[in-house]
């Protein structure tokens, strides 16, 4: 009885938690906007996975993947947790169910976001999805997209730094 209870009480917020929303724009592979009642609109990271920089090889294709599973359709949406930009991350549901996070990762255009996610499961897909070769995976040596933005913090930062060392040098 003292774990029934306690599960009663929060199945309400669990069931009242999701909610559905009309995707109005893609981003790239892992950011939405969604359209909720009220005409208001709201940004979502999707959960558990990231998908290349649009600047990044595949990057253009993950973004069209996204777009053509839920652009201009109705999904439902879990928040999670909040991104350092303020964004709303989120698991996304279409299609009556289908996991749009899982569906991205299968279809090799994105890689479990391992750190900020426990469903090992999405890691088996990333499997599967690189032996079989799909979408980034033809590219034997793909780059990760954390590790794509590391890259280019650090070329920033050397730009900046050579900017400096010029200015030095011309006076």
């Amino acid at each position: 009885m003292r774990i029934i209870l306690p599960a009663l009480l929060c199945f309400p917020f669990l069931f009242f938690s999701q909610t559905t929303a009309k995707v109005v724009g893609v981003s790239d592979g892992d950011t939405i906007t969604v359209l909720l009642d009220g005409n208001v609109q709201k940004k979502l990271r999707l959960a558990e996975v990231d998908c290349p920089e649009n600047r990044q090889p595949f990057g253009k294709n993950a973004k069209k993947f996204t777009s053509d599973q839920v652009f201009a359709r109705q999904i439902t949406f879990t928040e999670t947790d909040k991104d350092r930009y303020g964004r709303s991350v989120a698991k996304v549901y279409y299609d009556n169910g289908k996991y749009l996070s899982a569906e991205i990762i299968k279809a090799g255009y994105g890689w479990w976001y391992y750190s900020y996610s426990k469903n090992a499961d999405l890691g088996k897909m990333q499997e599967t999805a690189k032996i079989k070769g799909v979408g980034l995976w033809q590219d034997k040596k793909a780059v990760s997209p954390w590790d794509f933005r590391k890259q280019q913090r650090e070329n920033a930062r050397i730009k900046k730094l050579q900017s400096q060392l010029d200015q030095q040098i011309q006076k």
